[in-house]
């Protein structure tokens, strides 16, 4: 297990060993991570190196094998509604958004956990609160919003489920770069504010920049971890991620 385990305390996500084909062919193999309680976690690496694979695993999405606990119980034989109503949420690569429906829709069918348990109308406020935009546009469809405005919802309807772990899938994906900051400067807000995040990231630099601890993916395998700090000044990582960029760059 890596290194992040502090003072005794459990993380909240344990991945050991875990294995995921396509068929024959191996998409991830013995794959070991954590995520510490309140803490940014970032997978970097090449594209085609396993990443989303990892968090449709973590989901639940696929099927997988190796150990996986949540909030320190197994959830490797859980369907996805009942890692969601631990509080395991994925905010997918492509957003997944209902483009024919209005904002307000698309975000409480991100409550329908909340729905059973009350509290959906307290975490809309929240959504709103939290993006502004949303709420100016929650009349709006889905589909007629910029690409920022589809991330932040699609970040807002994982919210309203109110998630302890938040599994991000390359939210920076097809942004502008003053847009890529806004959303890094959010993902660094929901740390703040308790929430435990596993970030997949093609934006290296940008991911090591607001992440506490970071593993770098290759062909299915994690090759090397470490603090965030670390890997940003680890000179493969360098070579190979970052170059000579700056944060925040598309």
């Amino acid at each position: 297990m890596s290194g992040q385990r502090a003072g005794g305390v459990a993380p909240i996500l344990e991945v050991e060993r875990l294995c995921v084909s396509y068929g024959k062919v191996p998409a991830l193999r013995d794959v070991t991570l954590e995520v510490a309680v309140g803490s940014v976690v970032t997978v970097i690496g090449p594209n085609g190196a396993g990443k989303t694979t990892l968090l449709a695993a973590i989901a639940g999405l696929l099927p997988s094998r190796g150990t996986l606990r949540c909030f320190g119980e197994p959830v490797a034989n859980s369907p996805v509604e009942a890692r969601v109503q631990r509080g395991l949420v994925l905010v997918p690569e492509k957003r997944e958004l209902f483009a024919t429906m209005s904002v307000v829709d698309n975000l409480r069918l991100g409550a329908f956990v909340r729905r059973r348990n009350g509290g959906a109308s307290a975490a809309l406020a929240d959504v709103y609160a939290r993006f502004p935009r949303l709420a100016e546009r929650r009349g709006q469809l889905a589909g007629t919003l910029s690409g920022g405005e589809r991330q932040m919802l699609a970040l807002g309807r994982a919210l309203m489920a109110r998630p302890r772990l938040l599994l991000l899938d390359e939210p920076s994906l097809g942004l502008a770069p003053v847009i890529v900051r806004e959303i890094f400067e959010i993902i660094a807000s929901l740390r703040a504010s308790g929430v435990a995040i596993l970030l997949v990231e093609q934006n290296a630099r940008a991911a090591l920049q607001v992440a506490d601890y970071g593993y770098v993916l290759e062909t299915g395998e994690c090759v090397l971890e470490g603090r965030a700090a670390a890997l940003s000044d680890d000179p493969r990582v360098i070579a190979s991620y970052l170059g000579h960029g700056k944060a925040f760059q598309a």
